[in-house]
């Protein structure tokens, strides 16, 4: 066909939706009817505007960019940037641009939106921005760095993206919401009083239900909000994210119908009121709604492809469901979430205040559907909850149990049981058949299936459930699932401690070399080669700092600390059971005044000094271990601590000498390493003084002993600790978590905490009852001999390296210059050094 029959196709805007409607145009091979010209105002090409906030993380224009930079013009698609459409004559069926008129056949807005600034006196004073593009953010980068606070108005999910985004500039953040709750649009008045706590606990100070009244000059900062109830606050910095409006200026000014409120109104084709001219994403008014997330727009995207290319596909609406990490909170919000929109719906609550996790759930009134859940805390349940409601399953007996605690009974939802129109990846319409066609015809790993069908290439958020489904499918088929550790072993971490266990290998150059895919010089790769490590470490208990270990080390093993941003490095010091003399204090408190270390209590009971200079650090530990303290193992995947109450030695409700058991167990464990770190705790009676029920190991005073608690952990998905066995007298406790502990050693996958070990166990806490209790695997006499093998090898790595020349010339900032490093500036705080 010659390229004056050809039709032409203008696409205004160049964001994620019009980016996507180019990509499936070039995919299905329109380009052989069609010319494409793609116009985009902004300088740089489509970006990832869902990962915006990585921006500020180190990411730049070109990687967040959906396409390489020749991308377009290898595909013979003519792309404008830098050039603005400023008018549509739509009877001539050209657009104008300061540039020049082009003709097109048919026309695309995906012209998106603009964030909404409220009309407030003052809003355009220097210093108020928005964000929205990498410009915008560039901008506010560059109003940052003479700022100490910033302010957000507007709590929703932009809100608290651009409160992140000040946060991480290292200012003083505020977000303000004129709503009653932040979130609004997501969640009910439980969950936004707990999204409240957690974001508060995170320094970012929340108001809500404030109005501002008009800006002003300030004070003692660059600008004073003033409130409608006369209250203030003066910050240096305001960035308005208070919601978006359609850009339909284009639309309104040749004569497109426009909805009551804005947005061009499209039919189910995606159709303007002129058929030849079409509307997709955020400017697209379709049945009353504006789609404010991606994966709407991508639906459209794909329905503008039919439309243009003769098809007869239809949009229909889009689910708004969404699951979100918020200033490292997970929300997420499922259907009708709210529960407003079905009559007569049941709803079910979970709300743990000490955990900080809040589930709702709401069901038909039968019981049978789910028609919305809401998620604050842990997303954990979301991808369960959302099959179930996409595909219309019906709910267990007790719907209660998807949302409460786990206790090992909870029903499951695995891939076998999804139907085949089961949507898996939302974003690119990626449905269950859709994965299993690709794998029949030859997609055989998740990388193939992901190339052939783009699920999980969008926000990214259905990758567990990709994997798990992909797994499962191939398993199906009798195609042996890769679950190697990395390019150089084809095993999994279990299937590697079974070798080096068995055939007594220690260290990792034979291991390549008899029983992987040796590279040229044995060196393996950031996978293999520190979870080798752990692995070795874990049997034999040599120290990581031979030489033939070093190797495999990450940076805070390798220096026997842990780095800080600024290039400094932490020390802390064992303190078995959080007890230490009065002497030794005394000398934490002069190493520190010496070496300039900013001091502080840690949650585990112990004291950290932070801003040790790397050449410093030999000096600082061998004061350290003279008066008697040693390592204490902060940096590792190992046992960082066993926190204490006081117990029956002062407490007097205490049954139990908490602190004795406490310094014992840490004594023996404290030369452990396992594939992630370890936490115990020790509480005296049942007032739980020492939280050991959050901790990997519980240990809790009884008159006739002590009750054990296992995998339990904090951070970012905290989970309770499980009861595992009552009454256990010193021996019996002692010997029960040496089963337990070289079980999880041996078993777990590489960087998998003891609370997911025990989630992916096959049987659960029974069948872990099973085998360290009742011995039901024979092991247990083997496991105890491999833990005291454990035991009898500790030596304190830091005795050993300042007693080591070879050791210490790792400890300096530069190979060839002896000078301290002169990039780390120190600043006084409250008395302190910290990083400037």
């Amino acid at each position: 066909m010659s390229t004056t029959s050809k039709r032409n196709v203008v696409i205004i805007g160049n964001g994620m939706v019009g980016h996507h409607l180019v990509e499936q145009l070039i995919e299905n091979g329109a380009l052989a009817q069609m010319n494409i010209t793609v116009f985009g105002e902004e300088r740089h090409r489509a970006y990832d505007r869902v990962h915006l906030s990585e921006y500020f993380k180190g990411r730049d224009a070109e990687a967040l960019a959906l396409c390489d930079a020749d991308y377009y013009a290898r595909h013979g698609v003519t792309f404008n940037s830098c050039e603005a459409v400023v008018s549509i004559d739509r009877a001539a069926k050209t657009v104008a641009t300061e540039h020049g008129h082009y003709a097109y056949d048919h026309l695309v807005l995906a012209t998106g939106s603009y964030p909404f600034v409220p009309p407030i006196p003052g809003n355009d004073r220097e210093g108020c921005l928005v964000y929205r593009t990498l410009d915008d953010l560039d901008a506010i980068r560059d109003a940052a760095q003479s700022a100490a606070t910033g302010v957000v108005v507007g709590g929703g999910l932009l809100g608290l993206e651009a409160a992140n985004a000040l946060r991480g500039l290292n200012l003083e953040t505020a977000v303000i919401e004129f709503a009653p709750r932040l979130m609004p649009m997501q969640v009910d008045a439980e969950g936004g009083e707990l999204l409240r706590e957690k974001i508060e606990a995170l320094g970012v100070q929340v108001l809500t239900e404030r109005a501002t009244q008009r800006i002003e000059d300030g004070a003692t900062s660059r600008h004073r909000m003033v409130f409608q109830d006369d209250k203030i606050l003066e910050t240096d910095l305001i960035v308005f994210s208070a919601g978006i409006r359609p850009r339909d200026q284009l639309a309104r000014e040749c004569g497109l119908e426009i909805g009551e409120r804005g947005g061009v109104v499209i039919n189910d084709q995606c159709q303007t009121s002129d058929p030849a001219i079409l509307a997709i994403g955020e400017v697209a008014l379709w049945n009353q709604s504006i789609f404010g997330l991606v994966a709407p727009g991508y639906q459209m995207a794909k329905t503008a492809l039919s439309t243009l290319t003769g098809g007869d596909a239809s949009f229909t609406g889009a689910d708004m469901s969404t699951k979100l990490k918020l200033l490292g909170v997970d929300v997420g919000s499922i259907g009708d979430a709210h529960g407003n929109q079905n009559p007569g719906a049941r709803m079910f609550r979970y709300l743990d205040p000490l955990t900080q996790i809040y589930r709702k759930m709401v069901v038909s009134s039968d019981g049978k559907k789910l028609l919305g859940a809401m998620l604050v805390g842990d997303n954990s349940a979301y991808d369960t909850l959302m099959q179930y409601y996409a595909n219309g399953i019906e709910l267990p007996k007790e719907p209660a149990s998807l949302i409460l605690p786990q206790s090992g009974a909870a029903p499951a939802l695995g891939p076998g049981a999804l139907p085949e129109t089961a949507m898996i990846c939302s974003c690119h319409n990626v449905t269950k058949a859709s994965i299993c066609s690709a794998i029949d015809a030859g997609a055989s790993d998740l990388a193939s299936v992901k190339g052939d069908t783009r699920a999980s290439t969008g926000c990214g958020g259905c990758a567990s459930l990709l994997k798990s489904v992909v797994d499962h499918e191939l398993a199906a088929r009798g195609v042996e699932v890769d679950t190697s550790l990395c390019e150089h072993f084809a095993y999994t971490r279990q299937a590697l401690y079974d070798i080096v266990r068995v055939k007594g290998i220690k260290t990792f150059s034979e291991l390549i070399e008899k029983h992987g895919a040796p590279d040229a010089h044995h060196l393996g790769c950031d996978i293999c080669k520190p979870a080798v490590g752990s692995i070795l470490a874990s049997c034999f208990n040599e120290p990581i700092t031979d030489a033939a270990h070093i190797p495999l080390q990450d940076t805070n093993d390798t220096f026997m600390a842990n780095m800080q941003k600024n290039g400094t490095y932490s020390v802390v010091p064992r303190i078995a059971g959080g007890e230490i003399t009065p002497d030794k204090l005394v000398v934490l408190g002069q190493v520190a005044q010496k070496y300039g270390l900013y001091s502080k209590i840690t949650g585990g009971q112990r004291i950290d000094l932070f801003g040790a200079r790397l050449e410093d650090l030999p000096d600082i530990w061998a004061e350290l271990i003279e008066a008697g303290f040693e390592t204490g193992h902060a940096y590792g995947k190992s046992l960082r601590t066993v926190k204490s109450c006081v117990g029956s030695t002062w407490c007097r409700y205490g049954v139990q000498d908490s602190v004795g058991m406490a310094i014992k167990l840490e004594n023996r464990y404290k030369g452990l390493r396992a594939p992630h770190k370890i936490k115990f705790g020790v509480s005296g009676c049942t007032r739980e003084c020492a939280e050991a029920q959050s901790k990997d190991i519980g240990i809790i005073a009884t008159e006739n002993g002590w009750n054990l608690y296992v995998c339990g952990n904090g951070g970012m998905r905290p989970r309770h600790a499980e009861l595992f066995a009552t009454d256990l007298d010193d021996e019996a406790l002692y010997r029960t978590i040496d089963r337990f502990l070289m079980f999880y050693v041996r078993t777990a996958d590489r960087l998998q905490r003891t609370s997911v070990w025990r989630e992916n166990l096959e049987g659960g806490l029974e069948y872990l009852k099973e085998v360290i209790l009742d011995d039901r695997l024979g092991m247990g006499e083997e496991l105890e001999r491999q833990m005291q093998t454990v035991v009898d090898n500790y030596q304190c790595e830091w005795a050993g390296a300042i007693s080591d020349p070879d050791k210490l010339k790792r400890f300096r900032s530069y190979v060839n210059d002896s000078r301290p490093d002169p990039s780390i500036i120190m600043t006084s705080e409250r008395g302190q050094l910290r990083p400037a």
